[in-house]
């Protein structure tokens, strides 16, 4: 039980940004156990997520919740508690996302099971922000991001490019289609590459089982759609010259990843444990410094707000189709899921995370780069 103190201090914290517990309002909390309080004042984030998958409280809309406790600073008033801060001593320590290591973090998000994302993502499996203008449905909006990423490289048929972290192959397959590109993908994700190979057959698409950090051969242009996220900060600068070291001189790097808008060393507590393993959200000053000498900035753009409907988008195919996971996966797993799926909808509608497409050349485009919109 917790102490009438703990009680009333969660309550009040919570009341600062209009969030009141066993309210009416769709964002107020539902409380069912009274361990709620201690927990989530003791461990912060983790306590919160944990307590939720435990069947703790409820919500009527999570994301909602998310968005009014993140715009209103909330989570800066609680202790990441000591697991938490044990990981982060680590992550500081450790290189946590070294070549052995990089793939078993991959593995134990991207390999649970490709049914999962064959019934949540878009037709063509794209696991990234849609880009929505002019788009009314997920699949027109990652169509959309496809083939602004294809413009924005400035793409021609029968150029060979290199997808960094390709996952099932939804951008090589796109620009082998649409664009007549020839197209390397590479992934340290056994099932990715299972499913990517099947579903690019017949196409000029070859997709490795490989680490990035282990190709070494010259592309016309070089992308990589949500991957640095994974790449972790001390290997920041590997990334870049790696891709540096793949692009012709004339081509183009396109970097499309998830930005935060602080520095840091380690991820949100919750989703490195059940989510993304040692995963890092990396801020500008950390790719900036990472591309020094070796990349010009032709263009960067900020899409953020889009990945909020992408990811309600998410999450209303993944509750539609739940009766043909739940045997697999249990209701433990559902929580967790919808847990991460909608305050992630939250953060990025409370512009606590960005979405930013880079892009990258070698030496400076002379004349300038035209923007891509």
């Amino acid at each position: 039980m917790a102490s009438p103190s703990l009680r009333q201090t969660l309550i009040d914290i919570l009341a600062t940004a209009d969030i009141n517990v066993n309210g009416p309002a769709p964002w107020d909390l539902q409380v069912h156990d009274d361990r709620f309080y201690k927990r989530v004042l003791s461990e912060g984030t983790l306590g919160l997520g944990e307590s939720y998958m435990d069947g703790w409280w409820e919500c009527a809309q999570m994301d909602a919740f998310v968005f009014r406790a993140l715009r209103g600073d909330l989570y800066k008033k609680a202790k990441p508690g000591w697991r938490a801060l044990l990981k982060m001593l680590l992550a500081k320590v450790f290189n946590m996302q070294a070549k052995g290591k990089a793939a078993r973090n991959a593995q134990r998000h991207y390999d649970i099971g490709n049914k999962l994302y064959e019934l949540m993502l878009d037709k063509r499996m794209t696991y990234s922000c849609g880009y929505w203008k002019n788009a009314d449905t997920l699949d027109q909006a990652q169509e959309n991001k496809l083939d602004l990423i294809c413009r924005k490289i400035r793409l021609q048929p029968g150029q060979r490019v290199l997808d960094i972290g390709c996952g099932w192959g939804s951008f090589a397959k796109f620009a082998a289609e649409k664009y007549g590109a020839e197209v390397v993908g590479v992934t340290v994700a056994r099932n990715q590459v299972e499913l990517a190979r099947e579903r690019c057959q017949g196409l000029p698409v070859e997709i490795r089982l490989q680490d990035y950090r282990d190709v070494n051969e010259q592309f016309d242009h070089v992308v990589s759609v949500g991957m640095v996220e994974h790449v972790g900060y001390r290997n920041y600068h590997t990334f870049m010259k790696t891709a540096a070291r793949c692009l012709k001189d004339d081509g183009l790097f396109l970097l499309h990843s998830i930005g935060s808008n602080i520095s840091k060393t380690s991820a949100d507590p919750f989703t490195n444990t059940y989510i993304f393993p040692n995963c890092l959200i990396p801020s500008l000053k950390q790719l900036s410094a990472a591309m020094e000498y070796i990349f010009v900035l032709e263009d960067l753009h900020n899409f953020g707000p889009y990945y909020d409907p992408t990811l309600m988008a998410w999450f209303h195919n993944f509750d539609a189709n739940w009766e043909q996971l739940q045997d697999e996966y249990g209701d433990r797993f559902y929580r967790m899921w919808k847990y991460y799926l909608l305050s992630s909808a939250g953060s990025f509608r409370a512009r606590n995370n960005q979405l930013w497409q880079l892009v990258l050349s070698k030496k400076g485009i002379v004349g300038g780069y035209e923007a891509v919109r």
